[in-house]
């Protein structure tokens, strides 16, 4: 039997959508319990959300964020519905909600009174924006926090109108930061016993994603733009036409200059003038392009790409997302997982994207139907999961 790296570790999962499921999935996926707390009356949005699969109730969005739970519906405006949430929290090590500030406090289930009946109780919020500060009130979308933190000004070509990213990168990126979190104050509540309370939001998700944008503007003083495929530092690092398709190459430093330029097979522009250094590539980056695009075009993506490669120069394929999931690398990695569904048959999903070579993470337990552990979990007979 596979040991967990999170084995043991019990988490209250008030979550729905995205940001916030992806951030238990990811706990789940360790081997974390995660009960998921739902509203009746459907359950988590993303049930009936991006249509039905022809089977069940249940949309395609919901099986995205969901695997290895278990699923209790519980109305917390209830007399017995908040008796059953308080006895799923006190023996809880982890509750994560994703409310907009003030609703857990008009539900009578903010921190201050969960922590008196867990004291050890890990308390994590994801919201728009934060508790605090001035937008603290506002809806917080995905497509909101990008185009607040500057990303979708950051995003797309010079020439073009502002873009967002092409995955949700806020809600992703603050579920990924509270995970990380949360494992920092189990590490602290396994030592200490103290408990804490924990928030991020999609706007500080974003806006600490923009690392390199941050390090021009403090460097330079210059306001960062619309850069398309390329690097805001360096070059040529950037996507390029080749005869049949597109390709991304990376030679961001000296030495993968010249063996760029060698697998290209025109030496000379190393020393070029115009590009014999990186402030003179940078200088003229438009113009590199030009030229690289012009040898390219001699040949397709898969020529260059095998030829980049065995010259030493980091290049690759720019595919479409059905070429990604067939892909062999994927497979090999383990990133395309199948899960035996009671009403689907079979879901497919993404991998788990760390190796733990001692406490693997696994998938174990198919999306769950909604309120299908409703006994299980509230029965009175059940050991951690």
């Amino acid at each position: 039997m596979t040991a967990h790296a999170l084995e043991g570790m019990r988490v209250v999962d008030l979550t729905q959508v995205m940001a916030g499921p992806f951030c238990t999935m990811l706990l789940a996926d360790l081997g974390a319990d995660v009960v998921k707390v739902e509203p009746p009356g459907g359950g988590d949005q993303t049930r009936h959300s991006w249509g039905r699969s022809g089977k069940g109730d249940d949309g395609p969005a919901f099986f995205a964020l969901n695997r290895n739970k278990r699923s209790v519906v519980l109305d917390l405006r209830s007399e017995q519905g908040r008796a059953d949430f308080l006895r799923l929290v006190a023996d809880a090590d982890v509750l994560v909600e994703n409310f907009r500030p003030g609703v857990m406090t008009r539900l009578g289930l903010d921190y201050e009174t969960l922590r008196e009946v867990n004291p050890g109780l890990v308390y994590a919020s994801i919201s728009g924006f934060g508790h605090t500060g001035p937008y603290a009130e506002r809806p917080g979308y995905d497509l909101i926090a990008q185009g607040m933190a500057g990303i979708l000004e950051l995003t797309g070509h010079p020439d073009g109108p502002p873009a967002k990213a092409g995955v949700p990168v806020a809600d992703l990126g603050s579920g990924l930061f509270c995970v990380y979190g949360i494992l920092a104050a189990y590490v602290h509540k396994l030592r200490t016993g103290e408990g804490q309370r924990i928030e991020t939001s999609l706007y500080e998700a974003a806006v600490a994603l923009t690392v390199w944008e941050a390090t021009e503007y403090w460097s330079s003083g210059n306001v960062p733009t619309r850069t398309g495929s390329s690097h805001r530092m360096s070059a040529p690092y950037q996507a390029f036409r080749t005869a049949d398709g597109w390709m991304t190459i990376g030679a961001n430093n000296q030495r993968l200059w010249g063996f760029l330029c060698a697998a290209l097979g025109h030496p000379e522009l190393e020393h070029d003038p115009r590009f014999a250094t990186n402030p003179d590539r940078m200088r003229n980056k438009a113009e590199l392009a030009s030229v690289i695009e012009s040898i390219l075009a001699e040949h397709g993506t898969d020529h260059w790409v095998d030829r980049l490669l065995a010259g030493g120069v980091p290049a690759g394929p720019i595919r479409t997302y059905d070429q990604v999931l067939a892909d062999e690398h994927t497979l090999a990695r383990g990133m395309v997982q199948s899960i035996p569904h009671p009403v689907e048959g079979e879901v497919q999903t993404l991998g788990f994207p760390v190796k733990l070579s001692r406490t693997p993470a696994t998938t174990r337990r198919h999306p769950p139907l909604l309120g299908e552990h409703q006994d299980e979990v509230l029965g009175g007979r059940e050991e951690r999961a």
